[in-house]
């Protein structure tokens, strides 16, 4: 064993963490949690260690480690997810056994949200936590955070009263009215919060709101907020894997190299992904996602429907960068510690622009897509920055305005940065599908005479698709828009059918 990786297994602590296994090349190759980073980790290079011929042929490829110790099992299980949809290590593919992966589900825009663990994620409006390799421990954690969060599992049927776990406080009673739809979708916000791994901020927002009742006198919502303190912590002392087989900016090895990149005095807590998405100039969509500390806080998206219809996807960036910073979205959001642009110097530019007629100073950069190039701005970096790119591994090739830097493919802060891009990149493309759909129903509904845009947003509100509108009876339009619209309309939808 090489004396580099013996010192790291004597420098391994006895708490919760992830672990990382890289080979020769420095490239991850597999991302796993321990209950007990030095037992776990030191289980591998034991001696008598019996093991599948994948794992055997894992631990011959390890050359290095490194770890990442957090605070509970409930960090570690949740947020390893996401390192592993960052860097995508192989041999978390191979050691999986073919078995499905867990996502939780959580349908909070429904008229009756439901939490539920499904197999496989699709684009139903849904949120979508995950994925989570164990079973046992995601449906351990969850039972403890229902006691926290209560929530319902399916939507009752039939059902004339409340269910046995309304009366174990673990179901929310919305079909008695015991707890109002705002009440208890905010709620699965704050569980949706912990699961995006921001227990310590969810911690001081609820002991904020026990004080602030108290205070009030509104004593029964004080005594909810202390159940749910209480709850959170029993899980933090809960053993939800064990070794059965994420922690602050400044564990992060990625925003720790971005930090070292750009000079910045501290790692970027907040960073914003831009994208824009288009067909040929139409449906024109611009998305915003938001990375806390490295992990996705999708609670945080936004999306912008461009007004400057034209095919040119700088004057789109512009605009979108423009919206984001207007006054009222600074201060209900906040300002960025670092945006990426998706793209290349042109994008960039706009992007900077943009910012800059704001009267505003933060960070931006861009990443183009072909050889996954960082594109940074002269005007913006400072210092000596050949010593800065040489300590990272990586080259630099300078134009007249920008500095193109291409980092190693197995650098912390690509994975990173490539992950931003790909979701936000994701979150355009779903807006603009969107977009494109209520375009198609519109100018279809535009040729019924008597049908405006109030009538056609009830149709969308109420069938929820162009198919769905498509494939209705004609009693059902007849009863949401009355006898003569109803008619109207579906008489033209059978002879546009009939022309098909």
């Amino acid at each position: 064993m090489q004396s580099r990786l013996k010192s790291k297994l004597a420098k391994l602590p006895a708490s919760p963490g992830v672990y990382f296994y890289k080979d020769k090349t420095g490239e991850i190759i597999y991302i796993g949690k321990a209950a007990n980073l030095k037992n776990r980790v030191k289980q591998y290079f034991q001696k008598n260690h019996t093991g599948d011929p994948k794992t055997k042929v894992l631990i011959s490829e390890i050359a290095d480690l490194d770890f990442t110790p957090v605070e509970t099992e409930a960090d570690a299980l949740f947020l390893e997810a996401e390192l592993v949809r960052r860097y995508l290590p192989r041999f978390n593919i191979l050691l999986r056994d073919d078995k499905s992966q867990l996502y939780i589900r959580i349908d909070i825009n429904s008229d009756y949200p439901t939490v539920k663990l499904v197999r496989r994620p699709l684009d139903d409006g849904a949120k979508y936590f995950g994925p989570y390799e164990s079973s046992f421990a995601i449906k351990r954690a969850l039972r403890y955070l229902r006691r926290a969060f209560p929530y319902a599992e399916n939507r009752p049927v039939a059902q004339k009263r409340v269910s046995l776990h309304y009366h174990l406080g673990l179901d929310p009673g919305l079909e008695e009215g015991k707890t109002s739809l705002e009440a208890y979708r905010t709620n699965l916000r704050k569980l949706m919060q912990y699961l995006s791994g921001r227990r310590k901020g969810l911690v001081r927002e609820i002991e904020r709101e026990m004080k602030k009742a108290a205070k009030a006198q509104d004593f029964e919502k004080a005594a909810i907020a202390r159940n749910q303190l209480a709850a959170l912590q029993q899980l933090s002392r809960q053993i939800l894997f064990s070794d059965r087989e994420i922690a602050a900016a400044s564990y992060d090895k990625a925003l720790v190299e971005i930090m070292n990149l750009l000079d910045l005095p501290k790692p970027p807590r907040r960073i914003e992904g831009f994208d824009i998405s288009h067909m040929q100039g139409t449906d024109t969509a611009a998305s915003m996602v938001v990375f806390i500390n490295g992990l996705p806080d999708k609670t945080a998206y936004r999306k912008f429907k461009m007004r400057y219809k034209a095919n040119d996807d700088f004057a789109h960036m512009k605009e979108t960068i423009s919206r984001r910073l207007r006054e009222i979205n600074r201060q209900k959001w906040g300002l960025p510690d670092l945006v990426l642009i998706d793209g290349g110097k042109g994008q960039l530019a706009a992007a900077l622009a943009a910012r800059d007629e704001c009267g505003l100073d933060f960070p931006m950069i861009g990443l183009a897509k072909r050889e996954e190039e960082i594109i940074l701005a002269k005007s913006e970096v400072a210092g000596q920055t050949n010593s800065r790119f040489m300590a990272l591994g990586a080259h630099a090739f300078e134009t007249k305005d920008f500095i193109r830097v291409i980092l190693p493919a197995s650098s912390h802060l690509i994975k990173l940065l490539q992950r931003i891009r790909d979701e936000s990149h994701r979150f355009a493309l779903s807006y603009h599908s969107t977009l494109k759909r209520r375009r198609q129903t519109t100018s279809l509904l535009d040729e019924v005479l008597g049908v405006g845009p109030l009538t056609k947003k009830k149709l969308l509100r109420y069938f929820g698709s162009t198919r769905r509108i498509f494939a209705a009876d004609p009693t059902d339009l007849v009863a949401i828009l009355g006898p003569k619209k109803g008619a109207d309309l579906s008489k033209h939808l059978s002879s546009v059918k009939s022309q098909k």
